[in-house]
């Protein structure tokens, strides 16, 4: 992550209605009442000082990006996605166990479910670690991997409702 990068976006054709980014690494929009929301959590190897990342350790710097969002985020009519850096079931690679607690926590605490969590990441050794979480109640059709090779060293992840 150097100079001049964006963290995270939010890409429509519609119009939307830009809203206040609940974290330094997100960005977050309101289209037909739904909130959307594009959160980058700190990866494992994330350099002690560097910022937004604010703790001791790997767990504090997740938990205290997402205590962020937990204070700006809406509890109900959000979709919230990213690069989370945390697989949320099977062995954890990206993160860190004590960060997976804490994104979990905030997944219930913002009544979402999270169709990306069975789903492989890129290089078959974890699970996904980029994530879509929509409203519990929203009954989900598909989620799928959509191999993003040359264009990203991570794969997309579709959500369909």
């Amino acid at each position: 992550m150097g100079r001049n990068q964006f963290w995270a976006a939010t890409l429509t054709r519609q119009s939307v209605i830009p809203l206040k980014d609940p974290h330094q690494a997100s960005a977050a929009v309101m289209m037909n009442g739904i909130t959307y929301c594009s959160t980058i959590l700190p990866w494992r190897g994330v350099k002690t000082v560097e910022s937004p990342w604010e703790g001791a350790n790997h767990s504090a710097k997740t938990e205290a990006a997402i205590k962020s969002l937990l204070t700006e985020l809406p509890k109900n009519n959000l979709v919230w996605g990213g690069d989370w850096n945390h697989s949320l079931i099977g062995p954890e690679v990206a993160g860190s166990k004590g960060g997976r607690e804490h994104l979990l926590k905030a997944i219930a605490c913002l009544n979402l479910q999270v169709p990306t969590a069975v789903l492989k990441h890129r290089n078959d050794i974890c699970n996904a670690i980029d994530h879509i979480g929509v409203p519990c109640n929203w009954k989900i059709a598909k989620c799928e991997r959509i191999i993003a090779l040359g264009l990203s060293d991570h794969d997309a992840y579709v959500v369909e409702i």
